[in-house]
This record gives C-alpha cells, sequence and structure tokens, in this order.
C-alpha cells in the first residue's frame, strides 16, 4: 500500500513539473470609430449635428478577455506569444454593431480572423484559436530547443 501511495505521489510531483505555461497575450484595438449625427426642421428652421471620433475600447476588451479566456495570460507585446487584434464597435445598436478579430502566432501568421455581432463572442472563438494552435506551438518550440542542442552538442 505504501509503493502504490508513493507512486501517486511521485506521478503527482511530475505531472506538476511538466506543466506546461498558459500561451501569453498582447491584446490590442484598431482604433474604432464611432460617429452619430442627426438633422430636423420646421417651418421656422432647420439645423443639423454631428459628431463623432476614436472610441479607444482596449481595456473593455482586455477585461472581456479575462473573464472569458482564462487559459491565456494578457501580456505586454514583447513577450507575447499571440496578438490579438480587435475592432471593437462599441456604442452603436446592436443592428449596426460588428466586431472583427484577428489571431496572429508569435511567427506572424494569422490563425483566426472573422467578424461577431458581440465582443464575448469574438474573445470566445479567439481563445479557441490560441487554446487550439498553443500545444502546435509548444512542439514546435521543443524541437527547436532540441535542435539547437543537438548542434551544441556536435560542436563541442
Amino acid at each position: 500500500m505504501k509503493v502504490i501511495g508513493s507512486v501517486c505521489l511521485l506521478l503527482t510531483v511530475a505531472s506538476l513539473g511538466a506543466a506546461v505555461e498558459k500561451p501569453r497575450v498582447y491584446v490590442s484595438d484598431s482604433r474604432s470609430w464611432q460617429v452619430s449625427s442627426g438633422v430636423g426642421g420646421t417651418a421656422d428652421g432647420f439645423g443639423g449635428a454631428g459628431s463623432g471620433g476614436d472610441r479607444p475600447q482596449t481595456a473593455e476588451i482586455i477585461k472581456t478577455f479575462n473573464e472569458r479566456c482564462p487559459a491565456v495570460t494578457i501580456n505586454n507585446k514583447d513577450k507575447a506569444d499571440y496578438v490579438v487584434l480587435l475592432d471593437h464597435e462599441g456604442g452603436k445598436d446592436i443592428i449596426l454593431r460588428d466586431n472583427k478579430v484577428v489571431v496572429f502566432n508569435r511567427g506572424g501568421d494569422s490563425i483566426m480572423s472573422h467578424s461577431t455581432r458581440s465582443l464575448g463572442n469574438a474573445v470566445k472563438d479567439a481563445c479557441t484559436a490560441i487554446t487550439t494552435d498553443w500545444p502546435k506551438q509548444a512542439v514546435k518550440a521543443g524541437a527547436v530547443k532540441d535542435a539547437e542542442s543537438s548542434a551544441a552538442s556536435k560542436t563541442q
């Protein structure tokens, strides 16, 4: 019985040591714009007004990522394994709103790109793309490290 307990403890410790690090993600918006205007008139007069401008949404996007995608770590651009560029058109009617999202891996390859009607779905889809691609990137990184260590040992 002690042997089984020791084996279980050893396997638990080994699995904790081999735990794969979460992917690091840099999130950016693409400078969403909001424009609104209106005109009106009567027999006595006519008038119109318009307003608009840049509506940065990065903080909202990061908040949603942290809530809906705990499998990743939000990080800065220099240390990121993935870059998520999300154009969130906040402040518009539901019919007019469109969220465009693209995910790039460390090599600069686009692994997912499309549009959704809600920010939550855009984040969910980006999260799925990252968590699906992450094991492939870890295997590639391991192969590169093995090749580098093999080349280093041959030169010695």
